[in-house]
């Protein structure tokens, strides 16, 4: 099916109604053989290396599963409050600098960080700074951490729709990302301001936070636009869980202009992990 045909037949589909079908499906409990046996297949499927994270009789659900954690010491934080690392497992799809607020969704795709953020002052002090967006797969890790050290001063809860994101959709679905359910973190630190963008796609409705179980999970009937700024900001390690998705999907960092320079190997289809530098302090 080429993709503008794949993007009309998804047109029709109700996306929310699917992925909280399906969600409710992956967090049903199932009898221990069979949980086991569908965790297996999954990871066989997927090459998910289950050496990573705890054995498969730790979970109660699917839903637990592919939100696992990792063992410790699985992934090593490199150093420097003035390194942003890489906040999940992931490959690069696009990265650069947003000039004029503007992001690139793929070859002649953008949109723009307002429409991303939903908070234009946010936007503004963002506009002309360094980017990137991180896919997950199916085979990846799903927790987010954060890139940074700092704190976290707010964060908005965008409903939208539940496009998939994949090559189809990325190429013909304009304002993508813009477009689809996310959780925007906003955190301050070394670096100036960060944001930290979750976004959701068909399946993937869920995003989970978990520096303050009040801010709403994704994917909720009846949502509407929330934000939220908080009176004492809540500090954060680098590296430290943020959050994970509820089956994955995509995230995309913003820092200021002039604070951050990415690294040179952070190009398209470049992987990367938790932990892993991502770039440095500009002039630094």
């Amino acid at each position: 099916m080429s993709g503008k045909l794949f993007i009309a037949a998804m047109g029709a589909v109700p996306k929310h109604a699917l992925s909280r079908a399906v969600g409710a499906a992956t967090r049903a409990g199932l009898p221990g053989g069979p949980l086991r046996f569908a965790m297996r297949a999954f990871a066989d499927r997927y090459g998910i290396d289950l050496s990573e994270c705890p054995p498969l009789e730790a979970y109660r659900t699917f839903g637990e599963f592919f939100a696992r954690p990792l063992l410790p010491g699985r992934r090593a934080i490199a150093p420097g409050a003035d390194v942003p690392v890489s906040p999940v497992d992931g490959v690069v799809s696009e990265c650069g600098l947003s000039e004029g607020g503007k992001l690139l969704q793929a070859k002649g795709v953008d949109y723009t960080a307002e429409a991303l953020l939903a908070d234009a002052a946010l936007a503004r002090k963002l506009a002309g700074g360094a980017w990137a967006t991180l896919y997950l797969s199916p085979r990846d890790y799903h927790r987010i951490h954060f890139p940074l050290p700092g704190t976290v001063t707010g964060w908005r809860y965008v409903p939208g729709t539940l496009w998939p994101v994949n090559e189809a959709s990325v190429a013909h679905v304009p304002g993508l990302f813009a477009r689809n359910e996310r959780l925007v973190t906003v955190m301050e630190t070394p670096l100036g301001t960060c944001a930290v963008v979750a976004v959701g796609a068909t399946i993937v409705g869920r995003v989970r936070a978990f520096y303050d179980h009040a801010v709403p999970v994704t994917n909720l009937p009846g949502a509407t636009l929330q934000r939220h700024d908080y009176p004492s900001p809540v500090p954060v390690e680098k590296g430290a869980e943020l959050g994970a998705f509820e089956m994955g999907s995509t995230v995309i960092l913003l820092f200021e202009p002039g604070r951050v320079t990415l690294a040179p190997r952070l190009v398209p289809g470049e992987r990367v992990r938790v932990g892993e530098p991502i770039g440095g302090r500009s002039g630094g």
